[in-house]
């Protein structure tokens, strides 16, 4: 969100946690898991068993990236009106395309929940992000109040309450992504304000990568085999099924830092499409009937489950849907969102540095 150039290591980050969340959605919200359930040891189900396995782990690779970056800026009413309208501009128009055509019906409570989905905030992950993004300046006046000690007791303190208790099921739990996003919010700007020398180790955080990934990938094929063994094959995300799952939190903070220490500078074509992510995100994932009518109608995914081609419609879906979803995010900013604040820095703006003036 900042205006700054960025380096564009950790935008890469960004657009391959994207792909990662695209790839997640290919798989459970086509009603291919169904189909993989009833033949869980299938080739294709094995497949997609990795190919949508890292959705939960981009999420908190999302967050991380917003974490290290905002722990040391401040929120303006600008940069949160540039997300809400974002959002709210997705909702409306998807929205709108599917009544004027009559893929959905029009009816006064369908249209709020379409454009206003309040009822999501505690799991959906659109309103639950705005929600934590409100409360980034008073988490960040709590993280430059407090030492290092306390800093990393509080982590210790909610990671092993939220994180660590609930992978081990060793109590009831229902994620709330508020809550979530702050933890992993502290976790980033841990590593941004307090620096030490095994941060910038390329070579552990190459390891930790590739030995996390490794590890999540054979977690589902042991989750995978439990669950066969107990007529229970969704248990194959069961280590990263939740954002607040051990294995996915290392996962995404090992991924993070070997991203963090990539020798790689500025890129402008992976920094315009990295900015275009969220965009992607609320194209893609708007609503029930989007999911519906993009796996369901359009790509008709699951009935590609028992095809020789569905590696390649897989890969083929995911690439195409970031590819346009970033042409039309492109648009947005150029046709709207650029002229819309040009307007609000020459009014807006200007009308509060000159009150402030005339209060001196």
């Amino acid at each position: 969100m900042e205006s700054k150039v960025r380096n564009s290591n950790i935008e890469l980050f960004r657009i391959l946690s994207m792909i990662c969340i695209i790839a997640h959605h290919y798989v459970v919200n086509s009603g291919l898991t169904k189909m993989m359930n009833e033949s869980p040891l299938s080739v294709n189900s094995i497949f997609l068993t990795f190919f949508g396995g890292g959705g939960k782990i981009g999420i908190n690779c999302f967050v991380l990236i917003t974490g290290y970056y905002m722990c040391t800026s401040d929120i303006s009413l600008k940069k949160f009106l540039k997300l809400f309208l974002e959002v709210e501009f997705y909702k409306i128009i998807i929205y709108s395309i599917f009544v004027v055509t009559g893929y959905i019906d029009f009816t006064v409570t369908g249209c709020i929940k379409y454009i206003f989905p309040i009822t999501g905030i505690r799991t959906g992950f659109t309103f639950s992000y705005l929600a934590f993004y409100l409360l980034i300046p008073f988490v960040n006046k709590l993280i430059h109040n407090i030492t290092k000690k306390e800093h990393i007791s509080l982590l210790g303190i909610l990671l092993f309450v939220y994180s660590v208790m609930p992978s081990l099921k060793m109590v009831t739990f229902s994620l709330d992504y508020v809550i979530w996003f702050i933890i992993i919010y502290l976790v980033a700007s841990y590593i941004r304000l307090y620096p030490a020398p095994i941060y910038e180790n390329k070579g552990f955080w190459t390891l930790a990568m590739g030995g996390t990934v490794m590890l999540s990938y054979l977690s589902e094929l042991v989750g995978l085999w439990i669950g066969v063994t107990k007529d229970n094959p969704s248990l194959r995300y069961f280590f990263v099924a939740d954002s607040n799952k051990v294995l996915a939190l290392i996962v995404a903070v090992s991924a993070f830092m070997f991203f963090k220490n990539l020798n790689l500078k500025y890129c402008k074509y992976i920094n315009v499409a990295a900015a275009s992510c969220f965009g992607i995100l609320m194209i893609h994932a708007n609503s029930d009937a989007m999911r519906q009518w993009l796996w369901g109608d359009l790509l008709r995914n699951t009935e590609q489950f028992d095809s020789k081609y569905l590696v390649l419609h897989a890969i083929g879906a995911v690439i195409g849907i970031f590819g346009i979803c970033m042409l039309i995010d492109i648009i947005r900013v150029k046709l709207l969102e650029k002229p819309f604040f040009r307007l609000y820095d020459r009014y807006i703006v200007k009308e509060q540095v000159n009150a402030k003036e005339e209060n001196r």
